[in-house]
């Protein structure tokens, strides 16, 4: 039987090695230590050229007992968010598409979430006073949580592929792979 710290590295490996597209960019931050254990996070970006269009943070929980509310030892803690158009960002079912976004990355890599749940939240800014002539606001934030029974490498690539869906950027056929431009 394994030991917990190499079932542990193994899971880092796994995200550390998910196929997520050339467009996001990832970084090891802080992980919170109250959670879990073992824990480990990641932020990321999804750029267009210097901007960036969406961003999000993943959070790997892990208690080798298992954790009841889970029913699993391993969790995903995600949040993905990401500047919309106004009038989209004013449209009620927004939060709505944003989860089926979510279950649609999901669908798309072949996998299921065990104990799903999360929320989508929706906001709209308008500018007054000398700022009056600015575009109009809005941002839509995903915030998702599941137990991950296997295959955490895809269940990592389909948080990565909601960061490109909320960005706006367009979902590869299955079996593609985007190839990074040089400049």
């Amino acid at each position: 039987m394994k030991s917990e710290n190499s079932q542990f590295e193994q899971l880092v490996e796994a995200v550390r090695n998910a196929p997520l597209r050339p467009e996001i960019s990832t970084e090891e931050v802080p992980a919170p230590m109250r959670l879990a254990p073992y824990s480990l996070a990641i932020s990321a970006e999804v750029l267009e050229g210097e901007d960036d269009i969406s961003n999000g943070r993943l959070v790997l929980l892990f208690d080798p007992a298992g954790v009841e509310a889970w029913k699993g030892t391993t969790r995903v803690v995600t949040f993905t968010k990401a500047r919309v158009e106004a009038d989209l960002a004013s449209d009620p079912l927004l939060t709505q598409v944003g989860w089926t976004w979510l279950l649609d990355c999901f669908s798309q890599r072949g996998i299921t979430a065990s104990e799903l749940s999360g929320t989508v939240t929706r906001t709209s800014s308008d500018s007054y006073g000398e700022l009056n002539n600015h575009a109009l606001e809005g941002t839509i934030e995903i915030r998702a949580s599941w137990t991950v029974p296997e295959q955490l490498s895809l269940h990592v690539a389909a948080w990565g592929d909601l960061l490109c869906q909320a960005a706006g950027l367009q979902p590869l056929p299955p079996g593609m792979t985007r190839i990074k431009r040089s400049l």
